[in-house]
């Protein structure tokens, strides 16, 4: 692999991935690493590896989260899907995608290459991590290739529309005739940018975000991938059946509107907390929640004291499940 110092730093590496989807679209993906120069595990071999997934309209930035996961003992990866961030490519819609199958193969990809470049992966196998619609891609990736992960982490994961399915079953009757003729027409909707405004240092977060990979607006809603986002979560409303340990954390409140609140510091101001609470449930057998007070919609970028909770939270199921299962994880053909 071609590894390039990262717009992150000296501390991170990415390299393209050009993979061919099953339908002959050859796709761009860039998968980055945090291989810090200081960086030991106390003489000891890595724990394992992790890959984390961004949301829609977003783009690996969050150093701290990596260096949370090496401070774990775990190699961390992060993977800029197609048609977002580090992979944007002029002449390709922002943020589009007209199946969200279209993501598995550069997902499988990014995994292979990490089983090659990380001792942790093939020692102690690899946990896959997703936010937002990155959180719903990774459960279906995950219900599809059972056995190619060992754990499942999900933050805020977009699972279903606000309110219940029958919200959803309406809008997939509006969207879908059109997503089938003009799949790429962008949906007249209200734009929102409350929860940049929550996050971004130039306004009133402290993250710095780059807006040509990020925008404040988010991309614009095309009607094919909102069709494809609504399947997703039919097939999360019908039980994913995943036989993997799952953490899914979420904010313990959602602010909704169309003017700007105050409570939107301290709630999620994109999904509706509820029902992805309910609809984790469906996602498999073992399935742990956390609801973080005062979190917002990626409860890892939330105010200093409310992520430092919410680490905490991450790390009390890091110790219970993965740190605990060690010595039984391997890959298929070790001894």
């Amino acid at each position: 692999m071609d590894w390039s110092t990262d717009i992150l730093g000296m501390d991170f590496q990415s390299c393209a991935l050009d993979v061919e989807g099953p339908d002959g679209v050859v796709r761009r993906a860039t998968l980055v690493r945090h291989r810090p120069e200081s960086a030991t595990h106390d003489g000891q071999a890595p724990q394992g590896a992790l890959l984390f997934l961004h949301g829609w309209s977003d783009y690996f930035f969050n150093v701290e989260l990596a260096r949370f996961w090496a401070g774990h003992g775990y190699e961390f990866y992060a993977l800029d899907m197609h048609n977002h961030g580090r992979s944007l490519t002029s002449g390709s819609p922002g943020g589009y995608v007209a199946n969200l199958g279209d993501y598995d193969a550069e997902i499988s990809r990014a995994i292979e290459v990490i089983r090659s470049d990380s001792p942790g992966s093939r020692l102690n196998g690899v946990a896959l991590m997703g936010h937002s619609t990155g959180g719903l891609i990774a459960a279906l990736w995950t219900s599809k290739h059972q056995g190619q992960v060992q754990y499942l982490i999900l933050n805020s994961p977009w699972l279903e529309m606000h309110g219940n399915s029958i919200v959803r079953r309406a809008a997939q009757a509006m969207v879908g005739p059109i997503a089938r003729v003009r799949p790429e027409m962008v949906l007249r909707l209200p734009e929102r940018g409350f929860y940049f405004r929550s996050i971004s240092n130039t306004a009133e977060g402290e993250w710095p975000l780059d807006e040509k990979y990020r925008p404040p607006l988010a991309f614009p809603v095309r009607a094919g991938w909102l069709s494809a986002v609504l399947a997703g979560h039919s097939q999360v409303a019908r039980g994913l059946d995943l036989d993997i340990p799952v953490l899914v954390l979420t904010s313990a409140a959602s602010a909704n509107g169309m003017v700007w609140q105050e409570s939107m510091r301290r709630s999620d101001a994109v999904l509706d907390v509820g029902i992805i609470a309910l609809r984790a449930m469906a996602l498999g057998r073992s399935v742990t929640l956390e609801r973080v007070d005062g979190g917002l919609h990626d409860v890892f970028l939330s105010a200093p004291n409310v992520r430092a909770d919410a680490y905490a939270r991450l790390s009390r199921w890091i110790r219970g499940y993965m740190e605990s299962d060690l010595p039984q994880v391997r890959q298929e053909g070790d001894t």
